[in-house]
């Protein structure tokens, strides 16, 4: 994170690690960080740290809030400058932002246990059969894992609750294939008339 060192004597380079958002600086004891000066107000100034940068913004303070040298009202801050409140000289060490997301360990079922007739029992309810599986994860699932999704037209999408891909019932057979013959056997039936040849030619 923004880290501050405050450089004027008396504070023995004291270190200030900024928090993300706003941090408040000034004498009362009401502020993120409080500094015992006479030239600071109760209430001084506000730096907010974001992801694109540190801001300091002065809060009508007596003395005045300057950075190098300068006074202002609310401004960018860098690394590598000098922030003033009132007589109070602060080295601006680095604003780097660093977020860490903790990572989680989404925990696996344990594989589906096999009965004697070839029936698969589901990892996640122990009491109740496997009666599908997905197509793309190739997780299998019981009645009460499945997601359904009504569609327009009322047909019943199934989908699987890990990578919400389709789930086909388990041991169904795919609709065989259909040939060109097949087809023209369904829909042209031609009668075949067998033409005798006459004995006498």
């Amino acid at each position: 994170m923004a880290r501050l060192i405050i450089t004027s004597e008396g504070f023995g380079n004291q270190v200030i690690e900024l928090k993300l958002g706003v941090n408040r600086f000034g004498r009362s004891s009401g502020n993120d960080f409080q500094i015992e000066h006479p030239t600071i107000s109760a209430r001084h100034c506000e730096l907010v740290l974001a992801s694109d940068g540190l801001n300091v913004r002065d809060c009508e303070s007596t003395n005045g809030t300057f950075v190098e040298g300068k006074r202002i009202r609310a401004g960018p801050l860098q690394a590598g400058q000098t922030l003033a409140l009132g007589d109070v000289e602060i080295a601006v060490e680095t604003t780097d932002v660093r977020i860490s997301i903790p990572k989680f360990d989404v925990p696996r079922p344990a594989p589906p246990v096999v009965l004697p007739d070839g029936a698969l029992i589901c990892p996640r309810h122990p009491g109740s059969r496997a009666t599908h599986q997905c197509a793309n994860c190739l997780e299998v699932l019981c009645d009460k894992c499945v997601h359904r999704l009504r569609r327009r037209g009322g047909k019943i999408l199934k989908l699987c609750p890990i990578c919400s891909h389709v789930c086909t019932p388990l041991g169904e057979k795919k609709p065989k294939k259909k040939s060109f013959l097949d087809f023209l056997q369904k829909t042209a039936k031609l009668p075949f008339v067998r033409i005798r040849k006459d004995a006498s030619e």
